[in-house]
């Protein structure tokens, strides 16, 4: 036996940005040096000088010519941590450049330093105009915003016991947001204790969230976790945008896109993270161009970024309210009490999540029923049993998802079976799993824990014999119901509350079979009557809208 088999196993990951540092931290050509230079100014910078501090917004974009920058965080004992640097030819920022979210590290320079500075619009207008060097600015942002989530750095800390309803709805909203953050389960991290004493908390304070700038949440609500950090941007209640594109999945994000690189100033109106229920799937694998798949976090990751370059602004944590039809433009309330006003409404908020009719349902949600199967449930479900409702694609990529996670996935469906209403590679690949057992004709019945989903009981409902396994996690996948509340005063709805398109209130043909009952209203998506659900037919509704919307805004252009 060689020596070198009792060497630990390297396991190569490909999602590593470190293994990229050449692309995380590329080294420009100075034709391309020149070429920024010309859309900023060059300046002399002291050693020590701080060039922007963490919790800005609006930072500058920063190209080295001579020296050195250094970005660092601040620790417990407020000295300053270096994590990165930048040197000749290297530039710094990351995907918070892109929009006027507050900055997560600061940085100085480490020499005397000469450098080209980019004020934010200046910034955009070179991103805008320099294809070549706006890619390689592009990759590099996106690497280090991935870097700095498992690094941990620029982050907050999360204490509070895992499995909580309240711990796993800020964790998932720090997720789904791309921030950086660790989480202390105070139920088995031993590290826990002294975070405990040292802030002389009870166990009924938790969840708290600690933040280096020294806030201290217990236990806040998402707008309120999401304004402290700086995720929320300002609205300016004097501004009419071209387009406000009300959600931010796969159709309002396509939207967004494809408006803001065609000139109109849109800004997107988001309750929770970008992606929608697409977002929390945990692997599409029939979207095309994507022959491995792609998690929907990712997909959504990568269309936020291209929104933002072309200059969507995202407002994120935010619902829409309701809209005034009666006078244009139209403005739209947000539940916090500010306006957007808008010439256009793109109406994309898609659908929420159907719940069981089952007693104690409500208990549990949040502490061991959930509505996605992403890698943060599948962390709760590692060796133990899970159960999967519902016969549908998601439901069917949970079940792959988790059967590679947990001892044993139960996928229950009412009808006879899965091939009705999955895709045929996920019925295959359910079917050939010994991970995987599928209860058909079958439905929850009972629920049973403490704090906690502990059991779960389902029935035949043909033969009524009732099984109860031990169960901590169930994802309840059995479809959706539109988020439409706040149009009922506003837009024509069928009967299950969707938005109704393509036909006056007359029933004529309108031009565009995205246009509502009010002109210059639209609705793309999951949210729009009679649409196929599915993330690229979402996709394809959201771009093509923007044609209709230019047809409406510039209607002498025929």
């Amino acid at each position: 036996m060689s020596d070198q088999s009792l060497l630990p196993e390297v396991v190569y990951d490909p999602t590593d940005p470190m293994h990229r540092r050449e692309q995380m931290f590329p080294r420009l050509s100075l034709e391309m040096v020149q070429r920024i230079a010309a859309y900023g100014r060059e300046e002399h910078v002291p050693v020590g000088t701080l060039l922007f501090e963490r919790g800005q917004r609006g930072a500058d974009f920063f190209l080295v010519l001579d020296g050195l920058i250094e970005i660092f965080e601040l620790d417990k004992h407020g000295q300053p941590h270096v994590f990165s640097m930048h040197a000749a030819r290297q530039f710094t920022g990351e995907m918070n450049l892109f929009n006027q979210r507050s900055i997560l590290a600061s940085a100085r320079a480490a020499m005397d330093s000469r450098v080209v500075r980019l004020p934010p619009d200046d910034f955009r207008r070179m991103v805008a105009s320099e294809a070549d060097i706006s890619e390689i600015i592009m990759r590099a942002f996106i690497l280090r915003r991935v870097g700095l989530i498992r690094m941990g750095y620029g982050g907050v800390v999360l204490v509070g016991p895992a499995r909580s309803a309240d711990t796993l709805r800020l964790e998932r909203f720090l997720i789904r947001n791309g921030y950086p953050h660790r989480l202390i389960d105070t139920e088995v991290d031993p590290a826990a204790d002294g975070f405990i004493e040292c802030f002389q908390l009870r166990h009924d304070q938790l969840p708290v969230v600690i933040c280096s700038e020294q806030c201290f949440l217990q236990n806040p609500s998402t707008a309120e976790l999401a304004d402290e950090l700086g995720i929320a941007e300002s609205i300016d209640p004097q501004r009419v945008y071209d387009v406000v594109v009300v959600g931010a999945g796969p159709a309002g994000l396509a939207a967004a896109v494809y408006a803001a690189s065609e000139g109109l100033s849109t800004i997107v109106v988001e309750g929770l993270a970008p992606g929608g229920q697409a977002g929390t799937s945990s692997k599409i694998e029939n979207y095309l161009g994507f022959p491995t798949g792609i998690s929907g976090q990712a997909l959504a990751g990568r269309a936020q970024a291209q929104a933002q370059k072309f200059g969507a602004r995202l407002a994120i944590s935010r619902h829409a309210a309701g809209v005034d039809c009666a006078a244009q433009p139209y403005r739209v309330q947000l539940d916090d009490g500010q306006v957007i006003t808008a010439r256009v409404v793109i109406v994309a908020t898609g659908a929420r999540y159907r719940k069981l009719d089952v007693p104690g349902y409500a208990r549990f949600e949040g502490a061991g029923i959930h509505y996605a199967a992403t890698a943060m449930e599948g962390q709760l479900c590692r060796g133990e049993e899970v159960v999967v409702v519902g016969g549908g694609n998601s439901a069917g990529q949970a079940a792959v998802f988790l059967s590679g996670i947990a001892a044993h996935v139960h996928v229950l469906v009412r009808s006879d079976g899965l091939a009705a209403t999955m895709s045929d590679y996920l019925v295959q690949r359910i079917a050939s799993s010994s991970a995987i057992t599928l209860h058909a004709r079958s439905e929850i019945v009972d629920l049973d824990g403490e704090e906690h989903l502990q059991h779960v009981s389902w029935r035949h409902r043909d033969t009524g014999e009732v099984t109860t396994r031990p169960v901590g996690n169930m994802f309840v996948m059995i479809g959706a119901e539109p988020c439409t509340d706040w149009l009922r005063d506003c837009l024509a709805l069928d009967m299950h509350g969707f938005v109704l398109t393509g036909r006056c209130a007359e029933g004529h043909l309108l031009e565009s079979p995205y246009a509502t009952t009010k002109p210059g209203i639209f609705a793309v998506g999951d949210v729009r009557s009679g649409s196929v659900k599915r993330v690229a037919s979402s996709v394809g509704e959201g771009s093509v809208v923007v044609q209709a919307v230019h047809r409406y805004l510039h209607p002498e252009a025929g």
